[in-house]
C-alpha cells in the first residue's frame, strides 16, 4: 500500500498522479500513469516477490508535471514460491533401468526469490498411484538421472523449482520409456522334431509380454551336436504375432544327436534359452567308403578291401560290391555283404581284362555313394607317374586354370589329383603347401584352382593318386602372379579415443600382408566420419601408409559426438567398411561470447549488464556461469572480474565503481575447462556523475602580511565535469559561519586573497562543483606572516609487523617541524628490494595523517619506504628509510603449466608438468596437489560432463608429511606416477601448486584413458637359427604378462648386417601375435643382428638386445675379373679376381678351357681345379699357335658359382717382333752361352728378349729366362744350374709393346754332361779289378798250400740297384732357367732325365686337379684299351703364397723338377707305363710346394693328346716335360 499527502496544486486542479518505481536499483519507470486526483493512497500490484522497490509520485495539472516526491526507502518484498515451472523438460532413456531428465530454470521473473533447487517426481505412465520424488539441492544442476526403474516401462515425469518460500508449480508431465532390456523368460510350450536327416522343426509360443522387456525382435533357434557343444547352429526367425510360432534348422548332420532350444531376443540382446531337448536327425544314405584297395590280383580273381565311410549317416547294415567289364554296362554283377565285412575276393574274372569295381555302404535308407575304381585282372596296380607339361592360363585374382598331361596311371584309374604350390615366397628352399584336391575325375587334364590370394606369386606342382598311392611330384610350373583385387576385409580392432577438444584418435590393427590383395605400395586406409545428429554429408581422411596403426582426426567440433568407419583400399578399389564406432570430443571452453551484451549505468557507482546465452553450437560444454570483465579506462592497468554462477542468470549489477568513470566491459561464459571468448567489441559505459571530492595539493606559495595566494589541483575524484571552484575564508578566531566566499571558473587553479589582517590565522575552505552540486571542501589554515621555512622531514617511520599483509602494509610516522607554515600534504615513496628504483606511491596524503596504508604490493617481497612533507614553502627532505619489510606470502598466482598425463601401465599414469613462474609463486613453494576423478565412460556420450554432480576428486598431496614424494621449489622433480587406477576408465586430472598460505588456481583439467600402455619390456629368449643361405628363423617368447599392458597385437622385427646397420637395417611387422618369423632374401654367409619389440594398441615397447645369427654358405658369385698375360704362341698366364660376393668361405676355383674350333680334328676340354683362395692364376703351356681359346672360371664354396667367360688367342700378337735369327749355343767347361741376331722389328721397337728351353725328347717349351735387355744378343748360364745328363734345346723370343713375337728356330741340342776324371774311366776301373783278382788268387793258393783250411770260402757280391723316380715340378719362382747338377734328390732347379725305360713322374702344380677330355682314342700312336679320357683324381696339397712379381725378382734357385724331388710325399705320385703297354695311362695331377715366399708355377700341357707326333715318337703329357 502506497500513500502520500496532497501537494500544492500550483493554482490549478490536480488532474492525476503518476507513480514510478525502481526495481532492484534499476532505472525509474512509470508503473501507474493515471491515478485519480482524489486518491492519496493506492495498492501497487504486479510486483515481483523477493525484489527491492523504491517509489516516487508526481502530480499533473494543466500546466504540466510537477516535481517528484522524495523517494521512498527501499522495500524488499517477501519471497513466494516460484510461479512458473521449469521449462524445456527433456527426458531420454539412458539404460534399461534409468532415464536422464534435463530442464531449464523457470523464467527469472517467476523465481520469486532465490532458487534453492528442484523436485523431480515420477510414476508409471497411465496408472494412478503415488509419485516418487528426487530432490536436486543445487539450483545450478539442471539434470537428474532417475535410476532403479523397471525395464522397458513408460514413466511420466514432472519437475518443479523451489525457493525459501516453498515449492513452485510442477511442469506438465513428460513421458519416456526406459531402454529395452533382454527378455527374462524363454519361449513357452516348445516342441521340436526331426523332419528328415538334416532338418529339425520347432514349434513354440512367445514368452509372456511382461518378460520380453522390450520390442520383440524375433527368435533364435539353436541346435548343437551332443558331442560338440561349441558347434552351435543358429537360425533367426522373425516374430509372428498370430498363433503358434514355427521354424526350421536345416543342413544339420545326418543321423546325429542334437540338443536344441529356442530363445527370444530384443535389440539389447538375447534372452534365456528354453530347456534343451535331445533330438536325433533321421537316417540317410551313407557316404562313400574309404581307402579302396586291391590285392592278390590274379588272372581270374582279385581281393578288394575298404574301410567304413566317414559319414555313416545311420547304422551301416551292409555293403554292396559290384563289378563289370570296363565300358560294358550290361555285365555288372553285385554282391551284398554284412556290415562287419571289409574285404571281398572277386572270382570268375577274365584275364587281362579291365574291370570297374564299385563298393557302397548300405543303411536302412539305402545304398550310399559308391566308391569306384578300375583295375586290370592279372595286372597288379602300381604307383602312378608324375603329371607333366604344366601350363597355367586364365589367371584371375582368386583362381587360375592348370592344364597338364597326366602321368602313367599305374594300371588303374586315378582317384585324386593334388595341386601343391609355393605361395608368396618362391624358391628351392621354400615349402610347398597343398592348395587343391580334385577327386573322382580320373580323366582330368585341366583343373581350376580356386581360393587363391590376389596379387600373390604362385608356383604349382602336381601329384596324381591311384589306389596304390601318390605319384612323385611333377616338375614345377612357371611362376605366376594372381591379379589384384580390392581388400576383402576391413581393419580390425577399430577403437576411438578422445584426443582433445577438437580431435579424436582412431586406432586399428592394419591388414596383414596376405590380405593386401594388391601392390603393397598402393595400400592405404580411408576414414569416414560424421555427426549422427546432423544430416550433413560425411567427411573422409585418407592414410597412405599401409603400416599406420593410428590417426588423429583434427578440426572437429568441441564436445560433439561423431561416428567413424574405416576401410582399406588398394589400386583396384576399396574393401568393406568396418563396424561404426562412436567417439566424443572433449569438453572445451565456449568458442563464442554471450550475445546481445548491453550495459546501463544505474547510479554513480553501479552499472547493470544484461546478455543472452552463448549459441548452443558454440557452448562446447556445460556453461557453469559467466564472468564480467570491467576496467576503468585509462585508470586500471588490468581488468577485474565479477563471476555470475549458473547459466540461468544473464544479468549482473556491478557495484562499488568509481563515479563518473568510463568503464570497458566484456562478458564471457565459462565451462569446467575454462573461460570462453569475451564479448566483442568492448562495451563502454560511464557511471553517473556525483558531487566531486575535495581538491588536492592545496598550498599557499605566497603569504604576505595582508594577502595570501592559494594554489590547488583538481580533485582526484572529480565524479563529474568540474564546473567551478568556491574559495571561502575567515579569521580563525571569528564565527564559523562568517566566511567570505568567492567562486571561480573550472580552469582556475589559484586565487589571491587580499585585505587580510597581518599576523593573523585564517581558515581557507576550497570545494569543487559538478552538475550534482558542491562537493566536500578541503580546509587549511594559514598565518599572514613572512617568517616561514620548509618543513622538517617526518621522523620515527615505523611499519608494525601486525599491519603487514601479503599485498599491503601500514606506515606510521611522527610529523616534523612545520617551519612556521602548516604542512599541506605528505608524499610516500616505495622501493622494491634488492634493485628496485624509488617509486612515488602517493603525493596527496592528508596533512593531518600520521599513518598511511600502502597497497598494491607484491607478496613475499621486501620493500623500503620513505616520506617527505610539503608546506607552502616547499618539500622537506626525505625521511630516513625504513628497515626492510617483507610482505607476507600469498597463494601462488598461477597453476603448474604444460601438464601432460600419459598412460604408464594399465593401471597407472605418468603426470608431468612445468612449475609456475617464479614471479607468480608468491612465497615458498611447498609442493603440488593432484586432483583426479573417474569420468563416466565415453559410451555415456551425450551427457558425460553433466553426470558429474560434485567434484569429489581424489587427492594425492605431494608433501613431506604424506606418503608421497616431496616436491618443493628447489627440486627438479616435476613428474609423478598415479597408480592403482581402474582399467579402461577415463580420468580427469587437475594440478595446483601450494605454499603455506594455500593453493594456486587449478590448472585446466586433462583427460586420460587408463588401461592402455605400451609394453614395458621386450620379448624374451630370442633365438636366431640359420635355415638356408638366405633365410634365418627367429623365435622368441612374448614379454612377461605383467609387462604387456594389454593385448599384444604384434611384433616388429628389426634386422641388419652386423657391420653396416645404417645401410642394411630393415624392419618386418607381424600384426598377429605369432612368436616365429622367417627372415628371407638375406645375404649368404653373413652375420646378422636381430632385435624385436612388441606392440599393442597403445604403441611400441622397447627393443630387445640384438641377437646374432649367420646365414649358411651358398655358391659364390662370378669372379670379379678374368685377365691374360705373357701370351706366347704356346703359353699364357691366366689370372682372375676374387668374387665380389663370396657367399661363404672360398675353397678354390675351377678353370676350364677349350679351343673354339677343333685343332687337327680334335676338340679338347681341359678342367683344372685350384684348391684354396690364395692362388688366383694359372700358367697354361699347351696352346697351339694362333688358335682362339674359350676360358671359363668358377669360384667354389660349398658349391660352384656361375662362370666368368673370356676368349683369348695364342700368339704371336699382331705387330709383335719377328723371330730372332742365328741362334747358337756354345759350351765351355762351366757354362753354356746362347747367341742370336735380332730379327725383324714389329710395329714398335723391341723392348727385350725371353729364352725358352726344353729337353730334347720333350715336346713342350717352357720360359727359361725373362727380361733380357733389348741390347743383348747373348746370354750365359752356369752348368751348375742345369742337371747333368740332360740334352736341351733353346730358342729366343723378342718382345715389344704389342706382345711376344714369333720364336726363333730351336738351337742345336746341347748336352750338360761334364768330362769325367781318369779314375772314373773304364780302363782304370778294369785294371784295378784284375789286380784285385790276382791278389785274391794268391792268397787262396797260399792257404791251400799250407793245408790249414780245407774249406772254400765263396764270396757273393750283390749289387743294390736303386731305381729312383724323379718328380717333375713347377718351378717355384715363376718361369726360371734350367740347370744341371748331380743326380741327388735335393738338387736345385734342374731338368732331370731318366736313362731308364720309364718316363718320369708327372708333376702337378699346387692345388690343381686335372680332367683331360679327348675325343681321340690314341696316345703316341697306341690304342688305349680301356678309356680315351684322362680321369680326375683329386689330391689336396699345401698352398704357398706370393705373387708373380715376387718370384720374378728372385734368382731361380729351384727348378720345377727339384721342387717335387725335394718333397718325399710326391715320390711315385704318378707313373706312366712304357709305350706299347696295353694298360691305360692314368695320371694324378697334384700340386704342392715348399713353404716359402715363392709362388708355384702352374704348368699344363695337353698338346700331346690332341696333336699326336709321328710313329714311335714320345709325346709329353700336357703341361709337363717328359724325359728319356
Amino acid at each position: 500500500m502506497l500513500s502520500w499527502v496532497r501537494p500544492f496544486d500550483g493554482n490549478s486542479p490536480v488532474l492525476y498522479y503518476i507513480v514510478e518505481l525502481s526495481e532492484n536499483n534499476s532505472p525509474w519507470k512509470v508503473h501507474l500513469s493515471n491515478v485519480g486526483p482524489e486518491m492519496t493512497g493506492i495498492t501497487v500490484r504486479g510486483l515481483t516477490p523477493a525484489r527491492t522497490y523504491q517509489f516516487r509520485v508526481c502530480a499533473v495539472n494543466q500546466v504540466g508535471r510537477g516535481q517528484y516526491s522524495a523517494e521512498t526507502s527501499r522495500l524488499m518484498l517477501p519471497e513466494e514460491p516460484p510461479s512458473a515451472p521449469p521449462k524445456n523438460i527433456v527426458a531420454s532413456g539412458r539404460t534399461n533401468q534409468s532415464i536422464m531428465v534435463q530442464w531449464q530454470p523457470p523464467p527469472e521473473t517467476e523465481h520469486n526469490g532465490v532458487l534453492r533447487g528442484y523436485i523431480l517426481r515420477y510414476r508409471l505412465a497411465g496408472l494412478p498411484g503415488e509419485h516418487q520424488q528426487r530432490n536436486i539441492t543445487s539450483p545450478e544442476v539442471n539434470y537428474c538421472l532417475v535410476t532403479e526403474l523397471i525395464i522397458w516401462t513408460q514413466y511420466e515425469i514432472q519437475v518443479a523449482a523451489y525457493n525459501g518460500a516453498g515449492l513452485g508449480v510442477f511442469s506438465r508431465a513428460v513421458t519416456e520409456y526406459t531402454l529395452q532390456g533382454v527378455p527374462t523368460a524363454p519361449p513357452q510350450n516348445v516342441q521340436m522334431e526331426a523332419v528328415n536327416s538334416t532338418t529339425i522343426q520347432f514349434l513354440w509360443n512367445p514368452p509372456p509380454q511382461q518378460f520380453i522387456n522390450g520390442i520383440n525382435q524375433g527368435y533364435k533357434l539353436l541346435a548343437w551336436p551332443a558331442e560338440v557343444p561349441e558347434a552351435t547352429t543358429v537360425v533367426t526367425i522373425a516374430p509372428d504375432f498370430h498363433g503358434v510360432h514355427h521354424g526350421y534348422i536345416t543342413n544339420l548332420k545326418k543321423f546325429t544327436a542334437y540338443f536344441a532350444s529356442v530363445l527370444c531376443f530384443t535389440t539389447p540382446g538375447d534372452g534365456p534359452p528354453s530347456t534343451p531337448q535331445l533330438i536325433w536327425t533321421h537316417e540317410d544314405k551313407p557316404g562313400a567308403v574309404g581307402h579302396l584297395s586291391f590285392t592278390e590280383i590274379l588272372d581270374t580273381s582279385l581281393k578288394v578291401s575298404w574301410q567304413e565311410p566317414l559319414e555313416k549317416n545311420g547304422i551301416i547294415t551292409g555293403y554292396q560290391v559290384s563289378w563289370e567289364v570296363y565300358g560294358r554296362n550290361g555285365s555288372r554283377l553285385t554282391h551284398t555283404l554284412s556290415n562287419t565285412t571289409h574285404e571281398y575276393k572277386i572270382k570268375g574274372l577274365s584275364s587281362l581284362t579291365t574291370y570297374t569295381i564299385d563298393v557302397a555302404a548300405v543303411t536302412t535308407a539305402g545304398a550310399g555313394l559308391a566308391t569306384s575304381s578300375t583295375i586290370s585282372s592279372g595286372v597288379p596296380p602300381e604307383l602312378p607317374g608324375a603329371p607333366s607339361n604344366l601350363v597355367i592360363s586364365n589367371i584371375s585374382p582368386r583362381s587360375a586354370t592348370l592344364q597338364f598331361r597326366p602321368g602313367y596311371d599305374g594300371k588303374t584309374s586315378i582317384s585324386r589329383w593334388i595341386v601343391e604350390g609355393q605361395v608368396g615366397a618362391i624358391g628351392d628352399e621354400e615349402e610347398w603347401v597343398s592348395l587343391y584336391e580334385e577327386e573322382n575325375e580320373p580323366d582330368a587334364q585341366t583343373l581350376e584352382i580356386p581360393n587363391l590370394t590376389p596379387y600373390t606369386h604362385y608356383r604349382f606342382r602336381m601329384r596324381q593318386v591311384n589306389i596304390v598311392g601318390s605319384s612323385p611330384v611333377s616338375q614345377s610350373s612357371r611362376v605366376i602372379q594372381t591379379l589384384q583385387a580390392p581388400p576383402d576385409v576391413a581393419p580390425t580392432s577399430v577403437t576411438v579415443r578422445t584426443a582433445s577438444e577438437t580431435s579424436l584418435r582412431l586406432r586399428w590393427v592394419p591388414l596383414p600382408d596376405s590380405q593386401y590383395n594388391g601392390n603393397p605400395e598402393s595400400v592405404g586406409y580411408r576414414i569416414k566420419y560424421w555427426r549422427p545428429d546432423l544430416q550433413a554429408p560425411s567427411l573422409t581422411q585418407v592414410i597412405n601408409d599401409r603400416l599406420e596403426r593410428e590417426f588423429t582426426i583434427e578440426g572437429l567440433e568441441e564436445w560433439t559426438e561423431y561416428e567413424l568407419q574405416m576401410q582399406a583400399f588398394n589400386a583396384i578399389g576399396a574393401g568393406p567398411w568396418s563396424v561404426a564406432v562412436r567417439g566424443r570430443t572433449r569438453e572445451s571452453v565456449p568458442s563464442a561470447a554471450p550475445e546481445n551484451v548491453s550495459a546501463e549505468a544505474v547510479s554513480s557507482t553501479q552499472i547493470l549488464l544484461t546478455w543472452a546465452s552463448v549459441p548452443e553450437q558454440d557452448q562446447n560444454g556445460l556453461i557453469l556461469g559467466y564472468k564480467v570483465l570491467f576496467r576503468a579506462k585509462d585508470l586500471d592497468p588490468e581488468p577485474r572480474s565479477h563471476v555470475v554462477r549458473g547459466n540461468h542468470s544473464q544479468s549482473a549489477l556491478l557495484a562499488g565503481l568509481r563515479k563518473f568513470v568510463l568503464y570497458e566491459l566484456q562478458v564471457l561464459a565459462f565451462t569446467r575447462i575454462g573461460n570462453g571468448v569475451p564479448s566483442s567489441p568492448l562495451i563502454l559505459e560511464r557511471t553517473k556523475d556525483d558531487a566531486p571530492g575535495p581538491p588536492v595539493r592545496l598550498v599557499f606559495p605566497e603569504v604576505r602580511l595582508t594577502s595570501v595566494r592559494i594554489v590547488w589541483q583538481p580533485p582526484e575524484e572529480p565524479n563529474g565535469i568540474i564546473l567551478g571552484y568556491q574559495i571561502a575564508y575567515r579569521l580563525a578566531s571569528s564565527s564559523p559561519n562568517t566566511f567570505t566566499t568567492v567562486e571561480v571558473g573550472a580552469t582556475v587553479r589559484q586565487f589571491t586573497a587580499t585585505e587580510l589582517a597581518p599576523e593573523s590565522a585564517y581558515v581557507f575552505r576550497l570545494s569543487a562543483k559538478t552538475r550534482q552540486g558542491w562537493g566536500e571542501p578541503l580546509e587549511a589554515t594559514v598565518i599572514t606572516t613572512e617568517k616561514r621555512e620548509r618543513p622538517a622531514p617526518p621522523r620515527e617511520l615505523l611499519v608494525p609487523q601486525a599491519e603487514v599483509t601479503a599485498r599491503s602494509l601500514r606506515l606510521q610516522w611522527v610529523p616534523g617541524s612545520d617551519g612556521a607554515s602548516p604542512i599541506r600534504y605528505f608524499t610516500v615513496q616505495v622501493r622494491e628490494l634488492p634493485r628496485g628504483e624509488w617509486q612515488t606511491y602517493s603525493s596527496s596524503i592528508s596533512h593531518e595523517a600520521t599513518a598511511c596504508a600502502v597497497e598494491r604490493l607484491r607478496p613475499f617481497t621486501s620493500y623500503k619506504l620513505r616520506l617527505k612533507a610539503t608546506n607552502d614553502i616547499g618539500d622537506s627532505d626525505f625521511s630516513a628509510e625504513t628497515d626492510a619489510v617483507t610482505t607476507l606470502q600469498d597463494v601462488p598466482g598461477e597453476p603448474p603449466s604444460f601438464i601432460s598425463v600419459t598412460p604408464h601401465t594399465t593401471s597407472s599414469v605418468l603426470i608431468q608438468w612445468r612449475p609456475p613462474r617464479d614471479e607468480s609463486l608468491n612465497g615458498l613453494l611447498q609442493g603440488y596437489r593432484i586432483y583426479y576423478r573417474e569420468l563416466e565412460s565415453e559410451a555415456s556420450a551425450a551427457t558425460v560432463s553433466k553426470t558429474l554432480k560434485t567434484p569429489s576428486a581424489l587427492r594425492a598431496e605431494l608433501t613431506a608429511q604424506s606418503s608421497f614424494k616431496t616436491v618443493n621449489s628447489s627440486s627438479t622433480l616435476t613428474t609423478y606416477e598415479l597408480t592403482h587406477l581402474k582399467k579402461y576408465r577415463r580420468y580427469e586430472v587437475i594440478l595446483t601448486a601450494y605454499n603455506i598460505i594455500g593453493e594456486s588456481p587449478a590448472s585446466a583439467p586433462v583427460e586420460v584413458f587408463v588401461g592402455e600402455a605400451a609394453p614395458a619390456m621386450a620379448p624374451q629368449n630370442i633365438q636366431v637359427t640359420p635355415l638356408t643361405a638366405s633365410q634365418l628363423e627367429v623365435t622368441w617368447d612374448p614379454p612377461p604378462p605383467e609387462s604387456q599392458n594389454g593385448n599384444i597385437q604384434g611384433y616388429k622385427v628389426y634386422y641388419w648386417e652386423a657391420e653396416s646397420q645404417n645401410e642394411t637395417e630393415k624392419m618386418k611387422v607381424l600384426f598377429l601375435p605369432e612368436t616365429m618369423v622367417k627372415l628371407k632374401n638375406l645375404t649368404s654367409h653373413t652375420q646378422y643382428l636381430v632385435s624385436i619389440s612388441a606392440f599393442n594398441a597403445a604403441g611400441d615397447g622397447p627393443q630387445s638386445d640384438p641377437r646374432q645369427g649367420r646365414t649358411h654358405q651358398a655358391a659364390p658369385g662370378t669372379p670379379s675379373f678374368l685377365a691374360f698375360s705373357e701370351i706366347t704362341s704356346t703359353t699364357l698366364n691366366v689370372s682372375w679376381g676374387e668374387p665380389a660376393a663370396a657367399n661363404g668361405v672360398l675353397q678354390g676355383y675351377r678353370v676350364v678351357y677349350e679351343p673354339l674350333a677343333p685343332v687337327q680334328g680334335v676338340s679338347k676340354v681341359v678342367t683344372v681345379d685350384v684348391n684354396g683362395n690364395w692362388q688366383r692364376w694359372l700358367k697354361v703351356r699347351d696352346l697351339t699357335k694362333g688358335v682362339t681359346y674359350f676360358f671359363r672360371v668358377q669360384a667354389r664354396t660349398i658349391a660352384y658359382g656361375p662362370e666368368l667367360q673370356a676368349n683369348v688367342t695364342a700368339g704371336p700378337a699382331e705387330g709383335s717382333p719377328g723371330s730372332p735369327r742365328d741362334v747358337l749355343v756354345t759350351k765351355s767347361a762351366s757354362e753354356l752361352t746362347l747367341q742370336w741376331t735380332e730379327g725383324n722389328a714389329g710395329r714398335t721397337p723391341t723392348t727385350g728378349y725371353v729364352i725358352e728351353a726344353r729337353p730334347s725328347d720333350e715336346g713342350l717349351w717352357d720360359m727359361f729366362v725373362k727380361d733380357i735387355p733389348r741390347s743383348a744378343t747373348s746370354y750365359s748360364v752356369s752348368l751348375d744350374k742345369l742337371r747333368q745328363g740332360v740334352t736341351y734345346e733353346f730358342r729366343v723370343v723378342a718382345v715389344n709393346q704389342a706382345g711376344y713375337g714369333e720364336p726363333s728356330s730351336p738351337s742345336m741340342a746341347v748336352s750338360t754332361q761334364v768330362e769325367t776324371p781318369f779314375y772314373e774311366e773304364w780302363w782304370f776301373l778294369l785294371v784295378m779289378a784284375l789286380s784285385s783278382l790276382i791278389v785274391i788268387l794268391l792268397v787262396v793258393f797260399a792257404l791251400v798250400l799250407h793245408g790249414q783250411n780245407r774249406r772254400y770260402r765263396s764270396c757273393s757280391t750283390g749289387k743294390s740297384i736303386s731305381n729312383m723316380e724323379e718328380s717333375v715340378t713347377l718351378d717355384n719362382g715363376g718361369f726360371a732357367a734350367l740347370e744341371l747338377n748331380s743326380r741327388h734328390l735335393n738338387v736345385k732347379n734342374t731338368f732331370s732325365k731318366k736313362n731308364g725305360t720309364r718316363s718320369p713322374p708327372r708333376p702337378s702344380p699346387g692345388g690343381l686337379h686335372y680332367s683331360d677330355e679327348d675325343i681321340c682314342n690314341k696316345y703316341n700312336g697306341t690304342v688305349l684299351t680301356e678309356s680315351a679320357n684322362l680321369k680326375e683324381k683329386s689330391v689336396d696339397a699345401s698352398e704357398s703364397e706370393g705373387t708373380d712379381s715376387e718370384s720374378e725378382d728372385v734368382p731361380p734357385q729351384h727348378s720345377f723338377v727339384n721342387h717335387y724331388m725335394s718333397d718325399p710325399t710326391y715320390y711315385n705320385s704318378w707313373k706312366r707305363r712304357a709305350p706299347g703297354g696295353r694298360a691305360p695311362h692314368r695320371y694324378e695331377a697334384v700340386a704342392g710346394g715348399e713353404a716359402g715366399p715363392h709362388l708355384h708355377t702352374v704348368v699344363t700341357t695337353q698338346s700331346a693328346v690332341f696333336a699326336p707326333a709321328g710313329p714311335g715318337a714320345r709325346t709329353p703329357l700336357t703341361g709337363f716335360s717328359s724325359f728319356v
